[in-house]
């Protein structure tokens, strides 16, 4: 392993604790002057948003609870860091000798969290699918998609009313495809 080459490298630590982790190895590697050993810190997560009681509300989702990336050159000085710092259990890869992950893995992993950062553009929905929904006054009741609205992310959904087919608009968050 060349001596000055940052690789990505895969952390177990404490589940839960990946972003104090974070955080306390960013101000380690400041107080310790090893910027150019250790550049960046990683804790793959995705913004999911979900319809609850009729509100729209964004979380945010760790993709491998347990697991951070770490970007660094690995040596004695940045191998004590990581293996001395709370909550960081161990590598990944062999006892002796954390094993980097390939390129590819890492830029996959990478690609993954980046793009859940933009909104999908398309609807996940046709005409004609059979949905059941999932929120709002309409809660399970089933029906099929009529219209899609991709600009305001609705669909016109006609669902059964005492017998009768009646035409509802609801958000794309309101809804799930019918198995």
């Amino acid at each position: 392993m060349g001596e000055n080459e940052l690789k990505w490298f895969a952390l177990h630590v404490l589940s839960g604790h990946e972003n104090k982790v974070k955080a306390y190895l960013e101000n380690e590697i400041k107080h310790n002057n090893l910027e150019e050993k250790i550049d960046e810190i990683l804790v793959p997560s995705e913004q999911i948003t979900e319809m609850k009681e009729g509100k729209k509300r964004t979380r945010t989702k760790i993709m491998f609870p347990g697991y951070m990336l770490i970007h660094m050159t690995y040596d004695k000085e940045t191998r004590h860091l990581i293996q001395n710092t709370p909550g960081v259990t161990s590598f990944v890869g062999r006892k002796a000798e954390p094993v980097p992950l390939k390129p590819e893995e890492a830029e996959r992993i990478i690609g993954k969290s980046k793009a859940s950062e933009r909104d999908r553009s398309q609807a996940p929905f046709s005409i004609g699918d059979p949905i059941k929904v999932t929120d709002g006054p309409f809660t399970d009741f089933t029906g099929f998609i009529e219209e899609i609205n991709e600009e305001k992310n609705k669909v016109k959904v006609m669902v059964s009313i005492f017998g009768r087919s009646t035409p509802v608009e609801l958000d794309f968050l309101q809804i799930e495809l019918e198995q």
